[in-house]
């Protein structure tokens, strides 16, 4: 599996523990940024993660800022992206069987790493669980197409 990990100044400071943890789990990780505290924009790095996973670069991505709230706005801009703000070990697996969420964003300056870990093994073990969620992500993808 391949993970795009786009992290800003704000979340940086996650960067080389969640490489190491999914590299760990044997996932091979595309780096978008950011690497240290330098600043830069949010709806940047989201934009390439969001590009890898459209042209299939990558199966999903991590994102992070200060809050996870930028990423995850900016990510949802994008056509077949589903970015879900996690805090939680249930936001994880519920992203994931319920939402077939392809991102999860983090806030940088408020996650723990001990649920961090369990975040990440959550999301990426969970699997879409279909049935009456298929038919509410359809609507939403009809509203992706009819807002031209």
């Amino acid at each position: 599996m391949i993970i795009s990990l786009g992290l800003d100044h704000r979340a940086a400071h996650l960067r080389d523990f969640i490489v190491e943890h999914l590299e760990a789990l044997e996932f091979e990780v595309l780096d978008r940024g950011a690497s240290d505290s330098t600043p830069i924009d949010y709806p940047d790095v989201a934009k390439k993660v969001a590009k890898d996973i459209k042209t299939m670069k990558a199966n999903f991505g991590v994102l992070g800022c200060r809050t996870g709230i930028g990423m995850s706005i900016a990510a949802n801009k994008f056509q077949g992206i589903r970015a879900a703000l996690v805090h939680s070990e249930i936001d994880a697996r519920l992203a994931r069987e319920q939402n077939d969420a392809n991102i999860m964003c983090v806030a940088g300056e408020t996650i723990t790493l001990e649920i961090l870990e369990k975040m990440l093994d959550i999301f990426f073990m969970a699997e879409f669980e279909g049935g009456r969620h298929e038919r509410r992500l359809s609507k939403i993808v009809e509203f992706e197409f009819s807002q031209k």
